[in-house]
């Protein structure tokens, strides 16, 4: 059947189209038995940060800090997140993406843009992504989303990225505080839902899941992402002896990890996690990700109190400097650009 008739992207045409490179193919990867065992990160229970005893809140700020500096990712329970609102987001995201694929690249019903599959910079084999998504900036989805046969589907994932805003400046904050920081000069000053993006993947059934990834390995260009995936797992970490471990799927939990402006702004006392999605022979895999973003021009300094590593640069500037090493060498480079 010709690709603009079916709902998935032309992926392994797109694939075997490009070359291999060798020595990219043996580092990244990097398939060892290290990378089939399910490893359990730290799970964190926020109902402290919202409780009415010191002592609660000021332990819950220092296993998310601790969290986020040893391991910079973890798991969060009693999220505030309806299992019900999810559960509604992932039917429509189901149905959104069965739509034939040429209706997925020119519908209008979500920013224009929003639409990607694959990695169109790749050079090579290595640097390629079994997946598709839709990237939707939060500041544009209103006039331009204006499509009666997706109402449902705008309405619950506005909600959902209320709710996860709430939530993503919740822990920013907690972080902000936990180094010291006044509230007055709290990172969340800068993010809002409008300057952030929300972000829904499918990873289609890949014949070659031995050759490829879902999607490669990478650091989020962020401060924080908030990520709710199903039950087919995938997602995996470079540790820091270099080695790939995969995150065990935790029942009712959300994840958690620290983006590269954190770690920048922290002055790398929190660490911006590298991690990959290997795609899966039978099964199709969903996730929903929030990512909480300033304002392109918002500057983002240090904390209060430590020397800094890296020179000042706005959000604009970073992107600028990734989306040109990503057309240049097919790859990011990030925060080794802006060190001092």
């Amino acid at each position: 059947m010709p690709y603009y008739l079916t709902s998935n992207p032309p992926l392994e045409e797109s694939y075997t189209k490009l070359p291999s490179n060798a020595l990219l193919h043996q580092q990244s990867l990097n398939r060892d038995d290290t990378c089939t065992k399910e490893y359990e990160i730290p799970t964190i229970n926020l109902h402290g940060l919202t409780s009415g005893i010191s002592q609660e809140r000021t332990k819950c700020k220092e296993d998310i800090a601790k969290a986020a500096s040893e391991w910079g990712i973890f798991h969060v329970l009693d999220h505030g997140i309806s299992q019900k609102l999810l559960q509604v987001m992932r039917r429509e995201q189901v149905r959104l993406f069965s739509m034939p694929f040429e209706k997925k690249r020119s519908w209008c019903g979500l920013p224009y843009g929003s639409y990607r599959w694959g990695t169109p910079t790749a050079t090579c084999q290595e640097q390629f992504s079994w997946s598709e998504a839709f990237h939707v900036p939060l500041s544009d989805t209103g006039e331009s989303c204006s499509s009666e046969e997706f109402k449902t589907f705008r309405e619950v994932m506005d909600k959902l990225a209320t709710d996860m805003s709430n939530l993503a400046n919740i822990i920013a904050r907690a972080l902000s505080e936990y180094l010291g920081e006044p509230s007055t000069r709290c990172i969340t000053k800068s993010c809002s839902k409008s300057t952030s993006f929300f972000r829904l993947n499918h990873y289609p059934n890949c014949p070659i899941s031995e050759e490829t990834f879902g999607l490669v390995p990478h650091t989020d260009s962020d401060f924080l992402t908030i990520l709710h995936s199903d039950k087919v797992g995938k997602l995996q970490l470079k540790m820091k002896d270099s080695k790939w471990v995969s995150v065990q799927p935790k029942p009712g939990a959300l994840i958690v990890n620290i983006g590269d402006l954190f770690q920048a702004w922290s002055n790398d006392v929190y660490k911006s996690v590298e991690h990959r999605v290997m795609p899966h022979h039978g099964v199709d895999r969903y996730s929903m990700v929030y990512f909480l973003c300033p304002s392109y021009d918002s500057p983002i300094g240090s904390c209060t109190g430590r020397a800094p590593i890296y020179r000042s640069f706005t959000f604009g500037e970073f992107r600028k400097e990734v989306d040109k090493d990503v057309k240049q060498l097919g790859c990011k480079v990030g925060l080794p650009r802006f060190l001092l």
